[in-house]
């Protein structure tokens, strides 16, 4: 028996919470709407009904405005996306951005960091107003017109 190591009486772990986020709540559009600048409030206010557009409300690109004017809306590190962002985070083609006859859809293009969608890591999931999507260090909200 002396030549088996006994586990130790106390078990210590380290864990680390530097990239923990709460999920945000999926029932706070209005909070969020009132979380707009004066400026981004009347570009939400304007979209027409079941036009999308992603800001950034916090981040590397905070305030940034993408509007999904077309059927699919690539996003990705190449010049030759839709949406273009310059870091190492993101993937030369990370995800995809979809319109179809129900609103939006998100697809991720098999990138190296993932694409997360209300914190939570997916490969394909539809979008509601007031999601938050994440592409490597980019945080991104969907608001879509309801006029």
């Amino acid at each position: 028996m002396a030549d088996k190591a006994l586990p130790p009486k106390d078990l210590t772990s380290t864990l680390n919470l530097r990239q923990l986020r709460s999920v945000p709540d999926l029932n706070k559009n209005q909070n969020l709407l009132n979380a707009l600048s004066i400026e981004e409030r009347s570009v939400v206010d304007a979209l027409p009904k079941g036009v999308g557009i992603l800001i950034a409300l916090s981040g590397p690109s905070i305030s940034s405005r993408f509007l999904l004017d077309s059927k699919n809306v690539k996003i990705g590190r190449d010049l030759n996306n839709e949406i273009c962002f310059d870091d190492i985070t993101v993937s030369r083609s990370h995800t995809m951005i979809e319109k179809n006859e129900n609103g939006y859809s998100i697809r991720d293009l098999g990138s190296l960091n993932g694409t997360y969608l209300n914190a939570v890591a997916i490969k394909e999931s539809s979008l509601i107003a007031g999601d938050e999507i994440q592409i490597g260090k980019y945080h991104l909200t969907l608001f879509i017109g309801e006029r």
